[in-house]
């Protein structure tokens, strides 16, 4: 199904194949016009002018055209060319979208949800959606399940409209957020899908660090909604735009998730984490 290699475009300008354009230009339109080719992207986060956990974006990048396609990603040049951005457009906090294809690059602001400190505190509203993924290791524009996405992100469940949606496979086991990695803490352990079924997000990989700091360690397993038991056990989600967000609602499944401890501690040391890469990359950036 086709797709438009731009979208959720905000910001001053954009660069493509190289070349600065203003978002008043007519390629603007052009670019959100849907194409029927294979599309690669990576949304990146923008935390006081760093591109947080960038080099782990791009070596996913990288491992989705080789699954596909297979040809040459100048990482060097994407990295080098998504700074240049930042500087001309004055970004310190926000999201960056990286567009590839076989054919050209785009780099552009992106206009993503962020959650508000309310949404932190007492956690997030879900919707469950029935859907298996494909090559779920590689993460390309797939149309058909953006269209799935999308639909059901505008129909509101009993709390209100859902902040993010959970994946449920054809066993009804919730696997996956639709734009997150999905964790549940059971018995004082932390449970994520096996890998081979999910898009290894790239602050999966810092969750599972903050972890190791808190002395835990991520167990393989997947639940149904209804085996949870809301007044002890937890859910939490991870994701590039929204770090670490409790889960208070999966459609009428309610959860105390912002109130677990172990969560709470996870999202301590993942804060402290992320600032230690933040203070490291200011430094490699100013030499």
């Amino acid at each position: 199904m086709a797709y438009p290699l731009m979208e959720h475009l905000t910001g001053n300008g954009f660069l493509y194949c190289g070349k600065y354009y203003r978002v008043s230009s007519e390629l603007t339109e052009s670019l959100q016009r849907p194409v029927d080719i294979k599309i690669y992207y990576e949304t990146v986060r923008v935390k006081d002018g760093v591109l947080l956990f960038f080099e782990d974006h791009l070596a996913r990048l990288v491992k989705s055209v080789k699954g596909l396609e297979n040809f040459p990603v100048d990482t060097a040049g994407i990295l080098s060319e998504a700074y240049s951005l930042i500087d001309m457009d004055g970004v310190t906090d926000g999201s960056i979208r990286i567009v590839l294809t076989k054919e050209s690059l785009l780099i552009h602001q992106a206009d993503i949800t962020l959650p508000s400190e309310e949404l932190f505190e007492q956690g997030i509203n879900t919707s469950l959606l029935n859907w298996e993924r494909q090559t779920p290791n590689l993460k390309i524009f797939r149309g058909d399940y953006k269209t799935k996405v999308n639909e059901k992100f505008r129909e509101a469940n009993s709390h209100g409209l859902p902040f993010e949606l959970v994946l449920s496979d054809n066993d009804g086991r919730l696997y996956e957020g639709s734009m997150s990695n999905l964790f549940v803490i059971r018995d004082g352990q932390v449970y994520s899908a096996p890998d081979e079924k999910i898009l290894i997000g790239i602050t999966r990989k810092r969750v599972m660090e903050a972890l190791k700091r808190s002395g835990l360690e991520l167990q393989t397993g997947t639940f149904r909604p209804e085996e949870l038991d809301p007044a002890n056990d937890a859910v939490f989600v991870s994701s590039t735009p929204f770090d670490i967000l409790p889960v208070r609602y999966i459609d009428d499944y309610e959860f105390r998730s912002s109130d677990n401890e172990i969560l709470k501690m996870i999202s301590k040391m993942y804060r402290e984490y992320t600032s230690e890469y933040i203070d490291a990359a200011k430094r490699a950036l100013n030499g």
